[in-house]
Parts: structure tokens; sequence; C-alpha cells
């Protein structure tokens, strides 16, 4: 059944789709880092009474959240060089456009485990003297985290997938080793095979410390 896999070339391929995997998990974690600081930002934005904040944040999700992530690294990429603004590297511009497109749905996610909090938490937390920043850090923020986490880790998963995309900017990742490997050997089977079981083990992985992340925060 299998018998189009040759072991001798998959020792071959294995070391470079390892190395490229590496890459692929540095951007993850960055583009998650970022994209949680991010969310969490235009989140308390769209929550504000202040209306330009609410109006910024608004914007923020509505266009990061309706425009596609390829066209976000095309214009990241090749826009801003073309028009003299800025001219980023692959790795950069990978990093940036995941973790601004990340940070949008991930705004929205924090939003509503925020407002799935009963108001008068706050207004308790309120009356105990505390100021709202306070009350957002140290009662609020908590709680919501056990509403936030399910999505946010379906969130974070789709983060990983996604750096597949940075492959059309130049960005030696997982896939674009598959890609230059299959150019070189045409050997598509192995190689896509391959790369798919990898990206498999690499979300299962991500699945599994989710999963425990979760369970932590049920039992605070």
């Amino acid at each position: 059944m299998f018998s189009f896999l040759d072991l001798e070339f998959l020792g071959i391929i294995f070391p470079l789709l390892i190395k490229g995997a590496l890459i692929t998990v540095e951007l993850t974690v960055l583009a998650i880092v970022f994209g949680t600081l991010i969310g969490l930002m235009v989140a308390l934005a769209k929550l504000s009474p202040i209306w330009p904040l609410r109006a910024f944040g608004n914007l923020y999700t509505w266009v990061l959240r309706g425009v596609p992530l390829l066209v976000q690294l095309y214009v990241l990429y090749y826009g801003l060089a073309q028009i003299g603004v800025l001219e980023l590297n692959a790795f950069t511009a990978a990093v940036t456009g995941l973790s601004l497109c990340a940070g949008a749905y991930i705004a929205e996610i924090i939003r509503a485990g925020i407002q799935s909090i009963d108001h008068g938490q706050k207004e308790a937390a309120l009356s105990l003297g505390m100021s709202s920043a306070n009350a957002m850090r140290r009662v609020i923020l908590p709680q919501a985290m056990r509403n936030i986490l399910p999505p946010l880790g379906n969130e974070f998963i789709t983060s990983l997938k996604d750096t597949s995309l940075v492959s059309v900017i130049t960005m030696i990742e997982l896939m674009r080793t598959g890609v230059l490997l299959d150019v070189t050997y045409f050997r598509s089977m192995e190689i896509y095979l391959s790369v798919a079981v990898i990206y498999l083990l690499l979300t299962t992985l991500f699945v599994y410390g989710i999963d425990y992340m979760e369970r932590r925060f049920k039992i605070i």
C-alpha cells in the first residue's frame, strides 16, 4: 500500500523538513505572543468608554478580519517596499502579518470573554476601592480566562497552520521547504505527506498544551 514511500529518500529530506518545522514553531510562538498582546489591547479599546478608542478597535477588527491573510502578507512584504514606506525582510513581514491578523481574532475572543462576566463583579470590585484597571486585571480577566481559553486555543492552532502562507513571501519555513524539495526531487507524494505529518504532530502537541492550560484554569 505504501510502496511509493522510499525510506532512504525520507531519511534525506527529514532533517531539512525538521529545520523548516523549527522555523514554523518560532513563527507560531511569536505570532501567538504578539497577537495576544495586540488582541488584549484592541479588546480593551473596543470596550472602552472613550469613543476614539472604540472606533479604532472596531475598525481594526473589521479590516484585519475582512482582508485575507495572504493579501496582508503581500501588502507588508511587497507593497510597503514598492511605495518606499518600509522594506521588511521576510521574517519580519511574516511575524508582523501573522501577529496583526491573529490579534484581530483574539481581540474578539477576549472581548466576548470579558462581556460574559456578570457586570456585578466589576461593580463589587469598584465598591471595594479598586480602580477600573485593577478590577479588570485582578477580578474580571481571571474569571474570563475560563471562557476565553477554548476559542483562544483554536486561534493558536489556526496561527500555526497559517504559517504555511508565509511561504509566498519567500520565508523558508516548513511549507516552503517542502515546495523547494519538490522542485528539486519531483517526489511530491513523499514530500507533502511528510509535511502533512509534521503539521499534524505540531497541532497535536498544541492541542495537548491547550488542554492542560484549560484544566489548570478550571481548578483555579
